[in-house]
C-alpha cells in the first residue's frame, strides 16, 4: 500500500526483432507484455528503405496503447504524438522524435508495414523525466543510429562531457542516451554496427542491456549485455531479442540467455554471440515451461516472493553512483546550497505506512549522525496539528510513487511555513519530486505487490545516504567515519541475499506458530520501527491481530494482554539497548507467549529467552533495519499463504493512495 511500495533503469523492457512481417504490431504486442516493468513512456524504431521510423509517446501507462493507435490511424499529427522519419532524407534526430507535432523536415506516416529490423521500449523512469524526449529509442545526430537500454550508465556524466566537446548534442536528461553518440563516434572508425557497439562498450561503467539498430546496415540488430538480463530466439526466418520472457513466449522454442560482457549480432534466422573481446561463445539454451502469467512472476508463486527476491538489486541500485568529485554524496536532484543545509537546526519527515517506518528509522541515524533534532509525522496529522517551521527547517516527504495525497500536502504546508523541502521517491518526475527543493530517488523499480518490500528497503538505504549527506554538509562526522559508513551501507545488499536464502528455516517457524491469532512485536531504539514494520506486513497480509510496541512499554500496560497462545516477536539484534531488550522478552516469556527473536548470527544468549530464533548477519546498529526486515517479511508471507490469502492483493487495501 501507498508509503509501502515502487524505479529503476533495470526494470525497464526491452524487446526487438529482424525478418518478421508486421514488425511494428510484433513490438507493440511485446510491449504490452512488458509493461510491468515500466509504463513511464514506451517507443519503438523501425528500420524500412533505407530510413528510420521512430515513435515515442510518454503517457503513463497509456503510453503502448497510444503507440498502437499509430497503426490504425486513429493516432495523428497533433494529437499527442507523431511517427517520423529520420535520416538523409528527413534531418537529424533531434527533429525525429515524437511530439506534440512534427519537427521541420519531419516526415509524418504510419509505421511501415514492412521493415527489416527494429527495436521497442517501455521505460520506468530513473535519469531524468517521463517525457517524450527521454523516452527510448534513443538516435544519434546523424538520424540513422537507434539504441534501447536498460541499466544505469555511471560515468554517464564523463562520456557526456566528452561527447560535447566533440560536437555532439544530447537531448534527453537521460544517461541512456551518450551511448548511441559514443556508438556514432566508434562508427566512424569501425567496418561494421557490431565492431562499433563492441569498442563503445569499453568506455562503459556501469549495468547495461542494450539493442542498436542501424539504417546502413538493415536487418541487423546488435545487442549486448552486464547484469540487466537480455534473452535472444531464432527460427528459419527471423530473430527476435528481449529484457524478459513475456515478450517472446510462443515465438519460438529457441531461447537463449546473453550472459554478462556478451554480445550478439542477430539476422533474419541467424544470431552469432561473442565476448566483448571478441571470442566466440556458445550461447546458453532456455528451458521455458512457463505460462505468461508466470513469466511475468520470473517463475515465482507471486509477485510478492520476486520482489523480495529483487530486494539486494533494489537496494545496491539505490546506493549506486553516490560518490560525487572529490568522493562527496551526491543526491539526484539538489536545488538547495551546502550552505542552506548547513544551517538546517531542524528536520521534520512526513510519511505514511511501510514509508513512515523508514521515516523513523531515518530519525535515529540523522539525530545520532547530525546532532540535528527530528521530528516524524503521519502525514495525514501534520497540516493539522499547527507545525512549527522556518526557513531553517528541513522537511522531508517520502512515498513510494510520489503521488501520495497526504504526503504531498504536508510537504505543501512546510513549504508554505517557508520549510527547505526535498522528496524522496521511486517515481520520476511525481508530483513530489517536482514540488520539492531537493530529491532522493530510490531505484527499486515498478512493485506489483500491495505490501512493500523491496522499495520499503531502498527508502530506508536512501533516507540513511540523505543522513550521512546532511552529516558531511554540517561537518558533524568526520570524513573516513562517512567513508566507511558508506562501505557498511554497501555491504547491505549480500546481507540481504543471505537472509533471503534462509527463507526455509523462516518458513519452518511459522509453520508452528500456525493458529496463533495475537501477535505483539517489541523493539528498542531502531529495532522499534523494524517491529512496526514486521506488524504492520503481518497484519495486511494475513489479517491477523498484530500490535507493535517498544519493549520498555510493555509494563506500562500492554503486558496485561499477554498470556499463554500470545505470540512475541522480538528485534534483538546487537545494538545498545540489546540487553534491556533481552529482560523484557522474558517477562512475556514467563508469562506463557511464545517468543520468537530476530538476532545475529552467533549470539546464542537468545536461545535462553526464545521458543525460535530467526538468525540474520550481524551489520552496523543504525542499519540494521534493512536486515532486520526480511526475515518478518518471509514470516508474514508464509503466515498468509499457510492460511490461503492472495498476498498480491490483500483486502480493502490498493497501491497508491491519492485521497484523504
Amino acid at each position: 500500500m501507498e508509503g509501502d511500495g515502487v524505479a529503476s533503469g533495470d526494470m525497464c523492457g526491452i524487446i526487438g526483432v529482424t525478418g518478421v512481417d508486421e514488425a511494428f504490431s510484433f513490438l507493440v504486442e511485446g510491449l504490452r507484455q512488458l509493461e510491468y516493468r515500466g509504463y513511464d513512456s514506451a517507443g519503438v524504431a523501425l528500420v524500412a528503405d533505407g530510413d528510420l521510423w521512430l515513435a515515442r509517446e510518454a503517457d503513463g501507462n497509456h503510453s503502448v496503447e497510444e503507440l498502437a493507435l499509430l497503426e490504425t490511424g486513429s493516432r495523428v499529427v497533433g494529437s499527442g504524438v507523431s511517427g517520423s522519419r529520420t535520416g538523409e532524407n528527413s534531418g537529424a534526430s533531434s527533429g525525429a522524435s515524437s511530439g506534440a507535432s512534427s519537427g521541420a523536415g519531419d516526415v509524418s506516416i504510419p509505421p511501415p508495414r514492412h521493415c527489416e529490423a527494429g527495436i521497442g521500449h517501455t521505460r520506468w523512469a530513473t535519469h531524468g523525466r517521463p517525457t517524450v524526449e527521454n523516452a527510448h529509442p534513443h538516435v544519434d545526430c546523424s538520424g540513422r543510429l537507434a539504441l534501447v537500454h536498460n541499466g544505469i550508465i555511471e560515468n554517464h556524466a564523463e562520456l557526456a562531457a566528452r561527447l560535447d566537446a566533440n560536437g555532439h548534442e544530447i537531448a534527453s536528461e537521460t544517461d541512456s542516451e551518450v551511448l548511441v553518440h559514443v556508438i556514432e563516434e566508434e562508427l566512424r572508425r569501425s567496418e561494421s554496427l557490431l565492431e562499433a557497439v563492441r569498442r563503445a562498450l569499453e568506455d562503459v561503467r556501469g549495468s547495461f542491456a542494450i539493442a542498436v539498430v542501424s539504417s546502413a546496415e538493415p536487418g541487423v540488430i546488435v545487442a549486448a549485455r552486464r547484469v540487466s538480463p537480455l534473452i535472444f530466439g531464432v527460427d528459419e526466418r527471423s530473430a527476435v531479442l528481449a529484457s524478459d520472457i513475456p515478450a517472446l513466449l510462443g515465438t519460438t522454442r529457441n531461447l537463449f540467455a546473453l550472459e554478462d560482457d556478451q554480445i550478439v549480432e542477430l539476422r533474419p534466422g541467424v544470431a552469432h554471440v561473442s565476448g566483448l573481446d571478441g571470442s566466440k561463445v556458445d550461447p546458453v539454451p532456455l528451458t521455458i515451461t512457463w505460462d505468461l502469467d508466470a513469466a511475468r512472476k520470473d517463475g515465482f508463486d507471486d509477485f510478492m516472493t520476486k520482489e523480495i527476491h529483487e530486494q539486494p538489486r533494489a537496494v545496491a541500485e539505490t546506493l549506486l553512483d553516490r560518490h560525487g568529485p572529490g568522493g562527496s554524496l551526491v543526491l539526484d536532484e539538489l536545488r538547495l546550497t551546502r550552505e542552506e543545509l548547513r544551517l538546517v537546526d531542524k528536520v521534520f519527515i512526513v510519511a505514511c505506512g511501510s514509508s513512515y517506518h523508514a521515516a523513523l528509522v531515518a530519525k535515529y541515524a540523522i539525530e545520532h549522525w547530525t546532532r540535528v533534532p527530528v521530528e516524524v509525522d503521519i502525514a495525514s496529522e501534520f497540516r493539522y496539528r499547527d507545525p512549527v517551521l522556518d526557513q531553517r527547517t528541513l522537511a522531508i516527504g517520502v512515498s513510494q510513487s510520489g503521488e501520495t495525497v497526504d504526503t504531498l500536502q504536508a510537504m505543501r504546508e512546510a513549504k508554505r511555513w517557508g520549510a527547505r523541502v526535498i522528496a524522496v521517491s521511486n517515481v520520476v518526475d511525481s508530483s513530489m519530486t517536482r514540488e520539492a527543493d531537493g530529491v532522493l530517488y530510490t531505484r527499486a523499480g515498478p512493485e506489483i505487490c500491495v505490501a512493500s518490500t523491496k522499495t520499503y528497503l531502498a527508502q530506508v538505504a536512501a533516507l540513511e545516504v540523505l543522513a550521512l549527506a546532511l552529516a558531511e554538509f554540517r561537518q558533524t562526522l568526520d570524513h573516513g567515519v562517512i567513508e566507511r559508513l558508506v562501505g557498511n551501507l554497501n555491504e547491505l545488499p549480500a546481507a540481504i541475499e543471505e537472509c533471503i536464502d534462509r527463507e526455509k528455516e523462516v518458513f519452518e517457524v511459522a509453520d508452528r506458530i500456525l493458529g496463533a491469532r495475537d501477535f505483539f512485536y517489541l523493539g528498542r531504539n531502531v529495532g522499534y520501527p523494524a517491529a512496526m514494520e514486521g506488524a504492520l506486513k503481518l497484519k495486511e497480509l494475513s489479517y491477523l491481530r498484530a500490535e507493535a510496541y517498544p519493549a520498555g512499554e510493555l509494563k506500562h500496560g500492554p503486558i496485561a494482554l499477554i498470556e499463554p497462545g500470545t505470540v512475541v516477536v522480538g528485534i534483538a539484534t546487537r545494538n545498545r539497548l540489546r540487553e534491556k531488550m533481552l529482560a523484557n522478552v522474558a517477562e512475556v516469556r514467563s508469562r506463557g507467549a511464545t517468543v520468537v527473536l530476530v538476532a545475529n548470527d552467533g549470539e546464542r544468549d537468545v536461545e535462553d529467552v526464545a521458543d525460535h530464533v530467526l538468525w540474520v548477519p550481524e551489520v552496523e546498529p543504525l542499519l540494521s533495519p534493512v536486515v532486520n526486515a526480511v526475515p518478518l517479511q518471509l514470516f508474514a508471507y508464509r503466515m498468509a499463504r499457510e492460511l490461503g490469502y492472495d498476498v498480491d492483493r490483500p483486502r480493502n487495501l490498493a497501491k497508491t493512495v491519492t485521497v484523504e
